[in-house]
């Protein structure tokens, strides 16, 4: 099968490489310059798993406007604010037969992809996988090979033949698939998550496994959790794991999965890129809102990710400032 990853971020990389090792021809575009020209310079992407064993993957690597592939499945992993530009300068390539499967963090990208692809040949899902972008061409698998799993659904929750090919290759690219029929709840399942983790994780600079290792976690979580599922019940989306089960997610993927991963939203606030909090946290607020509901503490928690968004910007620019109002000493020879 032919897979084209768009968006060869941290997952794009992740997915792109297991399924390219597991057989089938995969290609990459992206729209950043240097980890574009960085994978065409070394002829591939590094690769390590856990930081460890560092290799070269060879890789086919284009730019949007310069791409002429036609792959069977598209699959999807750019970030949530970048991905009408992506599809807009990709379209040339999109067709009526083709398949797209995206397990992006957030919501708000199945709406953008509909736009492009029929409703039956749209899969979304979810992915509790922790991988790590190092810098341009340069990745790092977070866990044992095999490690994580991932939840996906077809958008008409009719799963036909093609499905279950696609649902195949990711079995044998040890991505553990687990095809449900609930679009809604397999999609909130990993926004609930994340609303938790990422959020939490990133306003304190700190680590899955530091966040759990905090005597009232639970109780942090069963809060966010308990609001989310508030939000849902009122919408009328059947969750694929009950509250209970939620906190346990939360639990396992924090203690003994990956206790040592910074998560995404951390790693953009880090490197002073926008998060996506709106279409996490920020979603829940909203979803609320249009059942009368409102969903106090993932409102303040939004804010709270903005503030220290807008907090490091000033401080960005009060630096830059300074820098640039330093006179300029000459040293005597």
């Amino acid at each position: 099968m032919k897979f084209t990853v768009l968006g060869a971020g941290a997952m794009g990389y992740r997915y792109g490489v297991l399924l390219q090792e597991a057989g089938n021809e995969v290609e990459f575009v992206d729209t950043w310059k240097p980890n574009v020209e960085k994978v065409r310079q070394q002829g591939g992407v590094l690769v390590s798993r856990d930081h460890q064993n560092t290799h070269l993957v060879p890789v086919k690597m284009f730019y949007p406007e310069e791409y002429q592939g036609n792959p069977d499945v598209w699959v999807v992993f750019t970030k949530q604010m970048q991905l009408a530009d992506f599809l807009k300068r990709t379209a040339h390539c999109f067709n009526e037969q083709q398949y797209v499967l995206t397990c992006m963090n957030g919501m708000g990208h199945v709406e953008k992809l509909l736009q492009h692809f029929k409703p039956e040949k749209l899969l979304a899902g979810t992915a509790l996988v922790a991988t790590v972008l190092n810098g341009p061409g340069n990745v790092d698998f977070i866990g044992a090979r095999g490690a994580g799993t991932m939840n996906l659904a077809n958008y008409t929750e009719k799963p036909d033949e093609m499905t279950h090919k696609i649902v195949a290759e990711l079995k044998k690219a040890q991505f553990n698939p687990n095809l449900t029929t609930n679009y809604r709840g397999t999609l909130l399942a990993k926004v609930v998550f994340n609303s938790v983790v990422n959020t939490l994780c990133t306003l304190f600079e700190i680590t899955m496994g530091e966040f759990a290792g905090y005597p009232g976690a639970d109780q942090l979580s069963r809060q966010l959790i308990d609001e989310a599922y508030d939000v849902c019940e009122r919408a009328g989306i059947q969750m694929l794991n009950t509250r209970q089960q939620e906190l346990d997610s939360v639990n396992y993927v924090s203690k003994v999965a990956n206790p040592l991963h910074y998560p995404s939203m951390y790693q953009d606030m880090s490197h002073d890129r926008p998060t996506e909090v709106d279409y996490i946290n920020g979603y829940l607020v909203e979803l609320g809102r249009k059942y009368h509901y409102e969903a106090k503490t993932h409102a303040f928690l939004t804010h709270l990710v903005h503030l220290a968004e807008h907090t490091r910007q000033q401080n960005l620019q009060q630096a830059a400032a300074k820098t640039e109002s330093s006179p300029v000493v000459e040293a005597e020879a």
